[in-house]
């Protein structure tokens, strides 16, 4: 009880902020907490927890869960105080359920290193720009909407021939801790730690973060990791292609995309992306965390799909396009915890906020549209044209039986 009177939700704090005839002033935070919380399964798992050759197999041919399934997190702290001590650093203390030890080291930016973008849209350094044209694509359904595909050339695009609206919402990729707003930063994984979490792990319960930069933040969560999303493609008879996913409760929200002919692009060759958005949307927050109030608004406009929303057809024009092989990911929103300290003051006494915590939550799967792997595009893919909708039972890759409401 003692832990749960300490803390209030920073949506309350905005909230009672922006309340007319509110008086009060504020100070703070001095230093704001960022943990994303991911759960990754499909090769998405693999990319996440490192996985090498024999889960790739045991993927291919049936693997258990384990091989499946992997945990993530991204842990960001910021200050606006300079460290008692440099180099700036933190710890996170868990409690034994977390897998991680007794706590995790957060470091600042290496001196001299160049750091990543922080807007997540850094390209690799061997990366090569595409010679042919991207065709975009939209919407769920058997066909592509009207205005379908728009075509950038990139030779064009090189030359600063940007296609005109093409993009109708902003959906950026939220970071609100980041190096270039605090005085002092520090961050998980880092050159001297990077485990993720294993097979099993829970973040319910307390946690604690001490560090040189500020005073101790300490949270207690009720949310523990999502659940994995469970995604099959299938082909349909019209050609195009059915995902179909399990309904995560705690879900507020999915977004789906998908490329083809990536083999075609140093070639010359067409590429195509399609996102399951009813809008042109493709921004880069889609395939990231998104707050709950953002994502209520975004299915209000149809650029992201409904909690309940299970199923999406990838249209017919998209696999036509794209040759044998689609690559693409399934990304599920998830709630947030908010927590901060100290609670506000009665009557007009000026509200010091010590420090704010916010944890981000969501799970993603990856698709693979056209490879005969087994569960390695997800739960199942099937390159075959789907059965008459009277038989409840089909079979995916490798002739293995789907489970029922996977076909």
């Amino acid at each position: 009880m003692r832990s749960t009177l300490r803390f209030i939700s920073v949506a309350t704090i905005a909230a009672m902020l922006a309340a007319p005839g509110s008086a009060q002033k504020s100070t703070g935070p001095k230093e704001r907490y960022e943990m994303d919380v991911a759960t990754a399964s499909g090769f998405a798992a693999m990319a996440a927890g490192g996985r090498g050759v024999g889960n790739v197999m045991g993927m291919m041919f049936g693997g258990g869960p384990d091989g499946k399934v992997a945990h993530t997190l991204e842990l960001r702290l910021g200050s606006t105080q300079a460290p008692t001590a440099p180099p700036v650093k933190a710890d996170h203390f868990f409690l034994p359920q977390a897998k991680l030890g007794k706590s995790v080291p957060l470091w600042g930016p290496e001196p001299g290193k160049p750091q990543p973008r922080e807007d997540g849209n850094e390209m690799p350094r061997d990366f090569e720009r595409p010679k042919g044209r991207l065709l975009l694509f939209w919407g769920c359904g058997a066909k592509a909407g009207p205005g379908q595909p728009v075509i950038i050339d990139f030779a064009k695009l090189a030359a600063g021939q940007m296609p005109p609206n093409l993009y109708t919402t902003t959906v950026p990729r939220i970071r609100e801790v980041m190096a270039s707003n605090s005085k002092s930063y520090a961050g998980w994984p880092n050159s001297k730690s990077s485990k993720q979490p294993p097979s099993g792990s829970s973040l319910l319960g307390a946690h604690r973060i001490a560090g040189n930069v500020g005073p101790e933040i300490n949270f207690t969560l009720a949310q523990d990791y999502m659940a994995a999303l469970n995604a099959s493609t299938t082909m349909q008879g019209d050609g195009s292609v059915m995902i179909r996913w399990n309904q995560l409760v705690p879900a507020t929200g999915y977004v789906a995309w998908a490329f083809g002919g990536m083999d075609r692009g140093s070639a010359g060759g067409d590429m195509v992306w399609w996102t399951s958005s009813n809008a042109r949307e493709f921004g880069g927050g889609l395939w990231d965390w998104l707050p709950p109030a953002t994502v209520a608004g975004l299915v209000s406009k149809r650029v992201v799909m409904p909690p309940a929303q299970t199923s999406c057809a990838i249209p017919a024009e998209v696999k036509k396009a794209s040759g044998e092989m689609m690559f693409g990911n399934l990304n599920a929103f998830g709630p947030e915890a908010n927590f901060s300290y100290p609670p506000k003051p009665a009557g007009n006494a000026v509200w010091n906020i010590d420090w704010t915590a916010k944890v981000r939550f969501r799970s993603h799967t990856s698709l693979l549209i056209g490879a005969d792997f087994g569960g390695m595009g997800g739960s199942g893919t099937s390159t075959k044209p789907a059965e008459p909708a009277k038989k409840k039972k089909c079979k995916g890759p490798l002739g293995i039986p789907l489970p029922d409401g996977a076909c």
